[in-house]
């Protein structure tokens, strides 16, 4: 283990510090300072190296934490990095935007702050990459088939580099004009610059991945098509479907889903020339939805020089201590002050929004919001209780309800479950021979470590059909979850 004493001599948590608020809503940088690597090595040196660590099973890539933890105490950055590369293909983004549930699993969270596993896991990759230790992989020899990856985000990219480095031919196709799915246009820089995305995506050209940008399956290229060029087919695309608000004046210029704002905002970012881009510079912006992307929203506003950003969410403001309905070791609902909401702006919790209003050229001028009341376990507007807020701009980020199933039609077969994600069973296989389904694809929205986790047990069971066994591992976590899966 790490130091035997560590987690009795330092007690508390300590994480880098944010830049000022003044210095950083004047770019789009990465938010944290660079740490410590004495305050990193104490942090380290709390991880306890349980009898049994409940980190791994809070993980659902099964990360050896406790491993890389004592290696990184030890100040043995490269044998850490190989240990994290083990289970992660890809910690410089989940070190950078997963929740960690492996810290609400952490044993020593039990009584202390848990453990800075996060913070850990990413200053291991960076230094890692700054040391030169990320070399592409190639495998030894080639096997002589061939996938098709579809979709680049990380359940994809997972998926894709795994069955690389076992021999197959692999290309990824993606719709947009560069790799990367929501890691490139869904998430601002200010959470992870796309420096980290690119690094990644060189090391796998370099093992032989193939990249196809701007090819949309279904349209460009029939499925069935591709079922016919490629031994094997990987489903990827997510979850992208948003949840809409269905209310008077939403059809109104200036209501808009979350994430076509963040798509046009990381494009003009990247230096593209976005026509009559939506924009918060100038005006009184309103979210709806208390999530990460309504956070991701608040941020980018700020940036934008909004004159006022309001975050509305529907239900009660989380506690700050865990609930004792959500006990150790699960991950509890709590208040949190993401960097976003530290640069400014107005939280309202029990806000229903129950109309857009508009001005005489059809404008959205202002939200009617009312308080939420709970009835028979459903959450109403309470009468007599509506207010507005003034609104230039309004942003729906409410989550999304499954993948897009249009470019489906006619020749795919594919099934969707009730919950709207595509069907398929406990080896991530759909009803068509050869074709896999990965992800929030496969799973509904979630986190972008489950996206990985998938992605390499996706890629293990592709591996084992087309070869009869496979030596990729895949996590204990997405087999189980896979194994719960039944068809609608």
């Amino acid at each position: 283990m790490a130091d035997p004493k560590g987690f009795l001599k330092t007690t508390e948590r300590e994480l880098p510090a944010r830049r000022p608020v003044p210095v950083r809503i004047m770019d789009w940088k990465e938010v944290y300072e660079p740490g410590d690597r004495h305050v990193l090595k104490r942090q380290a040196g709390r991880c306890m190296d349980c009898g049994v660590p409940f980190c791994h099973s809070g993980c659902p890539l099964g990360n050896l934490i406790p491993e890389w933890n004592d290696l990184t105490w030890r100040e043995e950055g490269r044998a850490a990095i190989e240990r994290l590369h083990a289970t992660n293909n890809f910690p410089e983004f989940t070190g950078r935007l997963c929740p960690a549930p492996c810290e609400s699993a952490c044993v020593l969270g039990i009584n202390q702050p848990a453990v800075t596993i996060k913070q850990i896991e990413v200053s291991i990759i960076d230094e890692a990459v700054a040391q030169g230790w990320v070399q592409p992989e190639p495998p030894q020899r080639l096997t002589g088939k061939t996938v098709a990856v579809v979709g680049s985000g990380p359940a994809g990219l997972a998926a894709a580099q795994q069955l690389t480095r076992a021999g197959h031919t692999v290309v990824v196709f993606e719709r947009d004009d560069r790799i990367g799915g929501l890691l490139r246009y869904g998430i601002p820089d200010f959470k992870m610059e796309k420096r980290h995305l690119e690094t990644r995506l060189r090391q796998m050209q370099e093992e032989g991945t193939r990249f196809r940008a701007g090819v949309e399956i279904g349209v460009d290229i029939t499925w069935d098509e591709l079922r016919a060029r490629y031994d094997a087919v990987l489903i990827a695309t997510g979850a992208t479907v948003p949840r809409d608000l269905p209310i008077p004046g939403r059809d109104l210029a200036g209501v808009h889903f979350a994430m076509e704002y963040l798509v046009e905002s990381n494009h003009a970012n990247a230096g593209d020339d976005v026509t009559d881009q939506i924009t918060a510079g100038g005006k009184h912006v309103v979210v709806i939805g208390g999530g990460d992307t309504g956070a991701d929203c608040i941020g980018t506003a700020h940036r934008q020089g909004a004159l006022s950003v309001t975050n509305l969410a529907i239900g009660r403001q989380p506690g700050v201590e865990r609930p004792d309905h959500q006990p150790w070791p699960t991950m509890p609902t709590l208040f949190e002050v993401q960097s976003a909401h530290e640069e400014g702006g107005e939280r309202s919790y029990l806000a229903s929004t129950v109309e857009f209003l508009s001005n005489a050229a059809g404008e959205v001028r202002a939200v009617r919001v009312a308080e939420t009341e709970f009835i028979d376990g459903r959450r109403v507007p309470k009468s007599g209780t509506e207010r507005e807020i003034p609104a230039d701009l309004v942003l729906i980020a409410m989550g999304f309800t499954g993948p897009e199933t249009d470019s489906f039609d006619g020749d795919s077969h594919l099934h969707v479950t009730e919950r709207g994600a595509l069907q398929r069973d406990a080896g991530y296989a759909t009803a068509l021979p050869g074709v896999y389904v990965a992800g929030d694809a496969g799973r509904g929205q979630s986190l972008i470590v489950w996206a990985i986790a998938e992605g390499r047990a996706a890629a293990a069971a592709i591996d084992g059909h087309l070869m009869g066994t496979t030596v990729l591992p895949a996590p204990v976590a997405a087999t189980d979850v896979a194994l719960s899966v039944q068809p609608a």
